[in-house]
């Protein structure tokens, strides 16, 4: 699964070849200063690395998705490849105009109105004044702050200061686009606002490095994923593969043991994956899973409307406090959709002994829209307020819903319609 693509090829627009950034951490500040006059012994400085070796290559007009923990080293590559940290080794190529959105605040003076940090942030980018000027009506446009463009930055709202930023980022025609996670502070009609223009530069052929905790705009919006973890690049390749990655790294499983979690489940059914993801610390297995209609048949297909059942069967192998069964679907492009599991049901909170087998069911109605779906199970938990997974099986079903009509989104609201014509004295 893991494709580190590091070798030069003329269409690539960023080389990153064996980055390195190392950070001097002091146990006191006069210490920094003795450092910087070589009086201070090496074991009086601690040194960490926030990346080590990182290498990949971004050909032009590719949107890349960079996801990991907090602390993998996300925020440090983007500012190495914006020339705003300087690389302890190894080397960056950049060859094109880069516009970066990176933490709220960065190339702003807080002390300037809106009007004075549009300029000030444009000639940071290369532009001259007058280019600048010919952009304004378009950023303050974009923007849509109103009369606070005139007032000083650190008045503004960190909503109000996004949308700023993202004006000019966007507005100043760069060939790559770098935003670090800074959408997530906008309100929900702007964060639309932005992934419109998103698409638009996607079209245009422009590159897009996109930094996000939102996985569902990584999936919906990336052509390729790279996974960080402890500043080293653990897995670059497909976003629902890389996502899948990213999700066994988040509950503990080491990134090694996640890119080889992969095992060949078989079912008796056309609709189960022979591929399925499977991981877990083994205190529990998911042993069948399954979707029955109303009459309790084994389906792969179910309609609209109609009533359904998700069944799944886990034998519990060693004593466990209090297991939380669940169950997710996603689409096609690796999107959760939705899902739900005991514990948010309130269904079952009690502790199993090992060596007992539970079959849970999980009944609805069938409200998605017309389409191919993938359902995932899991057994999970909490032990001394630390989240465990053992077991959780990814995409192990297929199940196809038919529909007669398809209205917006995923979900059909089974809205009930009435058009009349109305009285006189209702017109009025």
């Amino acid at each position: 699964m893991q494709t580190i693509i590091g070798m030069k090829m003329k269409d690539n627009i960023i080389e990153v070849q064996n980055l390195t950034k190392v950070y001097k951490l002091y146990r006191r500040n006069a210490d920094r200063l003795r450092d910087a006059m070589h009086l201070l012994s090496g074991d009086k400085v601690t040194r960490r690395h926030a990346l080590d070796g990182v290498s990949f290559s971004v050909p032009k007009g590719q949107t890349v998705g960079i996801i990991g923990m907090n602390g993998s080293g996300k925020s440090t590559l983007l500012k190495l490849i914006t020339g705003v940290l300087t690389p302890t080794a190894g080397s960056v190529d950049v060859r094109g105009h880069v516009s970066a959105l990176l933490e709220l605040g960065a190339g702003f003076n807080m002390e300037y109105n809106g009007i004075d940090n549009v300029y000030l942030n444009g000639m940071m980018n290369g532009f001259s004044e007058e280019e600048i000027k010919a952009r304004l009506q378009d950023i303050l446009d974009f923007a849509d702050i109103g009369e606070y463009v005139y007032q000083p930055v650190k008045t503004y709202s960190s909503g109000m200061f996004v949308r700023l930023a993202f004006a000019v980022a966007i507005n100043i025609d760069p060939e790559i686009l770098i935003v670090d996670e800074a959408l997530s502070v906008g309100d929900v009609f702007f964060q639309a606002k932005c992934y419109h223009k998103f698409e638009e530069f996607r079209k245009a052929g422009k590159t897009i490095l996109f930094v996000s905790h939102d996985l569902s705009g990584i999936m919906r919006y990336c052509d390729r994923v790279i996974v960080l973890h402890e500043g080293t690049v653990r897995g670059d390749g497909t976003p629902k593969e890389m996502i899948d990655l990213y999700k066994q790294i988040l509950v503990g499983l080491s990134p090694e043991d996640a890119l080889t979690g992969k095992i060949r489940e078989r079912g008796d059914a056309a609709n189960v994956n022979p591929q399925l993801l499977s991981y877990g610390d083994g205190a529990a297995k998911i042993t069948a899973f399954s979707v029955e209609d109303a009459q309790g048949r084994r389906v792969e297909s179910v309609e609209k409307g109609a009533s359904f059942t998700v069944r799944m069967r886990v034998e519990i192998l060693k004593d466990i406090a209090a297991p939380v069964f669940a169950f997710t679907i996603r689409n096609i492009r690796g999107e959760e959709i939705t899902g739900t599991n005991t514990m948010v049901e309130n269904a079952y909170r009690e502790p199993v002994k090992a060596g007992e087998v539970k079959e849970i069911t999980f009944t609805q109605n069938m409200t998605l829209q017309g389409g191919a779906y993938l359902i995932s199970f899991g057994v999970t938990g909490f032990e001394q307020n630390e989240f465990k997974v053992y077991h959780r099986l990814y995409d192990a079903l297929t199940l196809s819903v038919v529909s007669e009509k398809n209205t917006v989104g995923y979900f059909d609201m089974m809205s009930s319609v009435a058009v009349i014509t109305p009285t006189t004295e209702c017109r009025q």
